[in-house]
């Protein structure tokens, strides 16, 4: 028999917006009802609203926030930034014709493969784009997202003919240190295998970089600018994403139509009517209990989002300090992977383990995306049940038996994954992104903590270069404590230099019996 009081409780939880055919179930988590008192959620809008319209959203880098104008150039704060956007967008989506028609060709013909080398945002959203809505067996996809050199190898060795192979290279500043790693990698493999890679690179970044300057310099095939009021995180809907999109044949138009839907609907003044808001409200309580988010998308194609979430979230809000200058520590931490698969991993820890998460519980209605599938999509595969059942069957399964254990959880709906719901999504966890930042009063569009690791990293390959030096200039061999007090060096750091150049008979180690006390030499 139905529990009416439960189904009270589900009909005043659940939201539908027609407009996108999302909904979104908060049935299964408290909120606490401060969150939609008016001196709240009346700040907190009328923040969003002023980034919209141009004002300075990032102070630390007195920097403009506009992703939202990318998916709508009326927004724009101006008509040079309105035909900018507008201006880029038909330049990447011609290019992009012109490459899949072979009206532009490679050393040997058509191309057929696209290999895109960025890190962060720069890969993560044209990776999250292309696992979730390609399907396209006219060109294939490929991803340089790191400085492993044999990873680097290994997505080289995929490539069945770099002499059809176009190369997208995405970093704003020119400066990333890993994509400039795996350019430079790529670009050898192509010499060494008789191709003037020129012809076949593409530059995706800031207006006058060093990158940007290489291209130029180097004749690259085309460029198409980034621009500073767009973050790595967000940068989805610019050149960045939408290239390789469009190179792949996905429909970046509706990509975009169903991102700006969505932000028309989280513009709602309405707390409760307002999705993202509800979904930000439910973050801030989690967060201040100490709780991380669970993203279960029972739907292969989304496998993505939960690395995709990782970065948007995590990196927006995981803040030292929040405008005012106090210590805050906020953040929300982010992990998951795919429903079913996870039911047989984690699952047994979510319900009978620590308390300390929610899931975001992620359903799609449509079993199949295209409907020349739907044959084998509805095929029995036990009596009156088809696979897609089980997986729904899952899902519910699944929340209920943590429900049963006062486990929290969210359920989004999406109608199907489609270029519309999945702009549609990421919009909506933009904006929820943005609310939760006001809600807590930070700077959810900088990040200094990846900055501070890069300077870290920096001060390493200086101390690896004095290591060197000093062990050139040395007249015997030295051990980790020697080494040290010649480079100033942390002993810890050296030793783990040494063992990387020794593994890669760039250095060589004397022995003396125990790995902690023995020397090296050139």
């Amino acid at each position: 028999m139905l529990d009416q009081n439960s189904w009270n409780n589900f009909k005043s939880s659940f939201l539908y917006c027609p407009e996108t055919q999302i909904d979104l179930d908060q049935s299964k988590i408290a909120v606490n009802d401060d969150y939609f008192a008016s001196a709240t959620f009346e700040g907190v809008f009328n923040s969003m609203g002023e980034l919209e319209k141009g004002s300075i959203a990032n102070p630390d880098e007195k920097r403009m926030v506009g992703h939202y104008w990318l998916r709508n150039p009326k927004l724009a704060p101006n008509s040079e930034l309105c035909d900018e956007i507008t201006n880029t967008l038909k330049a990447v989506k011609a290019f992009a014709s012109d490459v899949r028609s072979g009206k532009i060709q490679g050393p040997a013909g058509s191309y057929t493969d696209v290999l895109h080398i960025g890190i962060g945002g720069s890969a993560l959203g044209p990776q999250f784009i292309h696992d979730a809505l390609g399907c396209d067996k006219k060109t294939r996809m490929h991803f340089v997202d790191n400085t492993d050199p044999d990873g680097i190898i290994k997505v080289l060795g995929e490539i069945p003919d770099l002499k059809r192979t176009l190369c997208v290279v995405v970093s704003k500043s020119g400066g990333t240190k890993e994509t400039r790693n795996g350019q430079l990698l790529v670009q050898a493999a192509f010499k060494k295998a008789g191709i003037d890679y020129a012809k076949s690179f593409v530059a995706v970044t800031g207006v006058g970089s060093n990158l940007d300057k290489t291209a130029v310099a180097e004749g690259w095939l085309a460029r198409f600018p980034m621009w500073d009021w767009v973050g790595g995180r967000t940068s989805l809907w610019s050149a960045v994403g939408l290239l390789p999109a469009a190179l792949e044949g996905i429909d970046v138009d509706s990509l975009l139509a169903g991102a700006a839907k969505m932000d028309q609907i989280t513009r709602n003044n309405n707390p409760k009517e307002n999705p993202a808001y509800l979904l930000a409200s439910a973050w801030c309580q989690a967060s201040a209990a100490g709780k991380a988010m669970v993203v279960l998308p029972y739907k292969d194609r989304l496998m993505f989002l939960s690395r995709y979430l990782q970065q948007l979230v995590m990196e927006s809000l995981g803040k030292e300090f929040d405008l005012s200058g106090n210590v805050v520590n906020q953040g929300l931490t982010v992990y998951g992977n795919k429903g079913s698969t996870d039911q047989h991993a984690y699952v047994q820890q979510l319900r009978e383990g620590p308390n300390n998460f929610f899931t975001l519980f992620i359903s799609v209605l449509a079993d199949v995306r295209d409907s020349k599938d739907a044959e084998l999509g509805n095929l029995d595969v036990e009596a009156g049940a088809t696979a897609g059942d089980f997986l729904l069957g899952f899902l519910l399964g699944t929340r209920q038996a943590l429900a049963e254990k006062g486990r929290e959880s969210i359920t989004l709906t999406l109608p199907r994954v489609d270029e519309s719901s999945v702009g549609a999504l990421l919009a909506l966890f933009e904006r929820s992104v943005g609310f939760y930042a006001s809600l807590v009063n930070i700077n959810a569009y900088h990040q200094p903590g990846v900055e501070a690791g890069k300077k870290a990293a920096g001060a390493v390959l200086q101390l690896q270069d004095k290591i060197i030096k000093t062990l050139k200039d040395a007249q015997k061999p030295l051990n980790v404590e020697e080494l040290a007090k010649e480079t100033a060096g942390s002993e810890e750091i050296i030793f783990a230099i040494l063992r990387h150049l020794v593994a890669n008979n760039r250095v060589k180690a004397v022995s003396s019996g125990n790995i902690l006390e023995d020397s090296y030499t050139l």
